[in-house]
Formats: structure tokens, sequence, C-alpha cells
């Protein structure tokens, strides 16, 4: 048997409920809101790591055709124009840097490590980083962010992992 509610009870109402309260549609915009500032966050830090994945991926590709140069020549190329990567930019938009370590002169212009030993004795490579801002010394706080080449070749990273 069907129950049956007498019309005029205070607090009944038979009228079904449409739409969403004020706070049920501030808690789903929050929500939102939140989700939306996790997949931002993501979306930044995959983009840092895929653009310094190219950067080293360009370094040793430079390292390469200047190792092949050298055996070829018996030479270290002037600049990266005689191997026909002058053009090159890193994924943030500037140039690669190339110092052949040929003279004493060029040694005192080599990225340096913590104790100011030069990373290279044949020459050097790198990329400024994503702030374009680049010093001598890996210590500097300029260079912390710099993709380089370190040890010969046998490293190739951002600086702050050496």
């Amino acid at each position: 048997m069907p129950c049956s509610v007498p019309a005029g009870v205070p607090g009944v109402s038979f009228r079904p409920r449409r739409g969403f309260t004020l706070v049920e549609l501030g808690i789903a915009l929050l929500l939102v809101g939140v989700l939306a500032t996790l997949v931002a966050q993501g979306w930044t830090g995959w983009k840092d790591k895929a653009r310094t994945k190219k950067a080293t991926e360009d370094i040793i590709a430079i390292g390469a055709v200047i190792d092949q140069h050298l055996i070829d020549t018996g030479a270290l190329p002037a600049d990266l124009n005689a191997i026909s990567r002058g053009g090159m930019r890193d994924p943030w938009g500037n140039a690669y840097i190339y110092l052949p370590l040929i003279d004493d002169s060029s040694r005192g212009q080599a990225r340096k490590d913590h104790s100011l030993v030069p990373l290279n004795s044949d020459y050097d490579l790198y990329s400024k980083g994503p702030d374009g801002n680049s010093s001598a010394p890996l210590t500097a706080a300029a260079s912390r962010d710099d993709i380089l080449r370190a040890n010969n070749g046998r490293f190739v990273g951002p600086a702050s992992m050496y």
C-alpha cells in the first residue's frame, strides 16, 4: 500500500530536486582547479626533461662530428661552422658553445669544475640551458642549468649532475 502524506504537512515537498546547490558547484570548481594545476605542473616538468634530453643528444652528435673531423684532418675545427653545425640552436633557442682547447690562451676560458680544474683537455661543448646564461666555473649559479660535455666526452648532461 502506497504511503500517502497528507497535504499541508510542513517540510514535506513532492517537487523533484533540479540542478546543483551553490556548495556543490563550488566543490566541483575547486576539484577542477586542483586537477588543472597538477596537469600543468606535470606538463612543464615533462617539457623541461624533453628539452634537456634533446640538448644532450645534440651535444653527443656534434661531439661525434668534431671527433670525426679530428680523425680525418688531425686538427680540431676552428668553430662549429667548419663542420656545418654553426647554425644549430639548443631547444631553448641559444647557440651551442664550442671552444677548442688547442693552446694555453684558450685553456684559460675552459669550463671548470668545483676545484677550478678544466672539464676537458680537448674541447668544450655546451648549451647555456634554459636561462641562456653561463659562467666558466660550474659552481656559478648561472652554470647550474647548462648542458655540457665533460671528461673528454665521457659525461654529457646537466652541469648540476656532474
